[in-house]
């Protein structure tokens, strides 16, 4: 049991590398920061340099703060932040133009033009996704369009591209290994979640010459091994996973009906389906969780825009909240009159999808302060996360309700928050915990790969519990007078 795991989780703003011993308890922990570009209004780059420099550096200092060396690291997991992509040369490894980030928008009039052109029924059969900028294949043609030469080097096999984790694979193996995993593939558009493959359809829908992209693994298995130009020896890479469907692993949601939801500056919500995609009615997607030993199991997402972000705007904007971490006592102290926060700052995710709406508060009285809106704002998380939920429980039909969500993120932290959430949903919420899933569910693919005889759920741990108190009159009123609310700011949308 002396085993230790060393994890690379690489993010939108920084890389972080954990090790983790045998039992999946973190030991060691690094992390840097690195710049964003944005060149353009509505466009968002990272410089892969930096994604590169920053992912090696964390790793070393990790192992250096473990006090290990890499004959003591049984395996390496990778996480990444998704739909980022990068291509690069093949004979020198460097690449052509700046990552284009998941956030970056610069392909909108691409997919607007395929969605007027009939394509989206045929596309979201094929991969699960609506057609947006948000997704990789877009933003491959868009660099292959745009950097002179691009395509034609493409066609003729001397480009490589792929997501943020195939690029670090090929510099952690010095190019010996070009690859990615099922959850990631799934995140581009091009790949078809039915078949387990890249989508020849989809590849001339995009114009993306299929030699570009990488083999398509499971998410637990073999990657290749670190070049001894990077460590003190060859470190064996066996876990890869996109990072939200890493955190669906690391909250140990690995049966049909389970649920996780990260709450950051926005909030992910993965419901695991088992082996069977669910087609949504109500735009929610349908992705690959994972896949192990060859088999797919496939989960809905859904997305809520602003979480996090609402405290932010409080602190930072309203400057009515001195710090995030008084939350909880500031929404404890509020009288509960009523005041409701619809955050649509960027428009609302899924399942109204209403990019053109804009935040609203209401029941302003005089006797609202500071403590109301800090209230509003916990409680805006709580009714957006019932209303994925509900749509996904009316996808899956009869049979279906939640019994239990498993929570992450920063705001994980608020106590208020969570209870709220519970009453709500009317169903227990548990904080494991490890707050880092996304790199446990890493660790797990990669010890899985190496350790198969581990138990496959014991490394969860939890923290709390957060059981559900009031009636069921007072959660349908709250759940009406939100949903008037959200209403208003569509009809003021237009």
């Amino acid at each position: 049991m002396d085993k230790h795991f060393l994890v690379l989780d690489q993010g939108t703003t920084s890389s972080r590398a954990i090790v983790f011993d045998a039992e999946l308890r973190i030991v060691a922990v690094a992390q840097r920061e690195f710049p964003q570009h944005f060149p353009q209004p509505g466009w968002v780059e990272h410089d892969p340099e930096d994604l590169w420099t920053s992912s090696l550096t964390v790793c070393q200092e990790a192992i250096a703060q473990a006090g290990l060396a890499a004959a003591d690291i049984a395996a390496m997991g990778l996480t990444n932040q998704r739909e980022t992509v990068v291509v690069w040369d093949r004979a020198t490894g460097k690449p052509i133009h700046n990552a284009i980030v998941w956030q970056d928008r610069r392909t909108a009039d691409l997919c607007e033009r395929l969605r007027a052109g009939g394509h989206e029924p045929e596309i979201a059969a094929r991969t699960g996704l609506l057609i947006d900028p948000y997704f990789s294949g877009s933003k491959i043609a868009w660099i292959l369009d745009k950097v002179p030469g691009a395509r034609e080097a493409a066609k003729a096999g001397k480009l490589a591209c792929g997501t943020v984790d195939s690029f670090l694979l090929w510099r952690l193996t010095l190019g010996a290994t070009h690859a990615t995993d099922a959850t990631n593939a799934s995140r581009t558009q091009l790949y078809n979640i039915h078949d387990g493959a890249w989508d020849e359809t989809l590849l001339a829908l995009f114009d993306v010459p299929r030699g570009m992209l990488p083999d398509i693994r499971d998410s637990s298995g073999d990657f290749g091994a670190t070049s001894l130009e990077w460590f003190d020896g060859a470190i064996p890479i066996r876990g890869l996973a996109g990072d939200q469907q890493a955190a669906l692993i690391g909250q140990a949601c690995l049966s049909p009906g389970m649920a996780k939801a990260t709450y950051g500056t926005g909030c992910f919500l993965l419901l695991n389906t088992g082996d069977m995609p669910v087609v949504s009615k109500r735009r929610l997607l349908t992705t690959v969780a994972y896949q192990l030993d060859g088999q797919r199991t496939y989960a809905l997402e859904g997305s809520i825009f602003v979480a996090g972000a609402a405290l932010q705007w409080l602190r930072d904007g309203l400057r009515v909240l001195p710090d995030a971490a008084q939350a909880d006592l500031m929404a404890g102290r509020a009288a509960n009159d009523g005041v409701l926060m619809v955050p649509a700052f960027v428009g609302l995710g899924a399942p109204d999808w209403r990019p053109e709406a804009r935040g609203a508060i209401f029941g302003l009285t005089r006797a609202t302060g500071p403590d109301d809106l800090v209230r509003a704002a916990l409680e805006s998380v709580c009714h957006q996360t019932r209303d994925l939920l509900d749509a996904m429980a009316a996808d899956l039909g009869e049979g279906h309700e939640l019994e239990r969500l498993r929570v992450d993120g920063g705001m994980s932290a608020s106590d208020w928050m969570l209870q709220a959430l519970a009453d709500l949903l009317d169903a227990p919420v548990d904080r494991p915990q490890t707050r880092e899933a996304t790199a446990l569910g890493a660790a797990w693919l990669a010890r899985r790969a190496v350790m198969p005889e581990a138990d496959d759920a014991a490394f969860w741990r939890l923290d709390r519990s957060f059981e559900p108190t009031g009636d069921a009159a007072t959660r349908l009123a709250s759940a009406s007078r939100w949903r008037k609310a959200v209403e208003a700011v569509v009809s003021m949308a237009g």
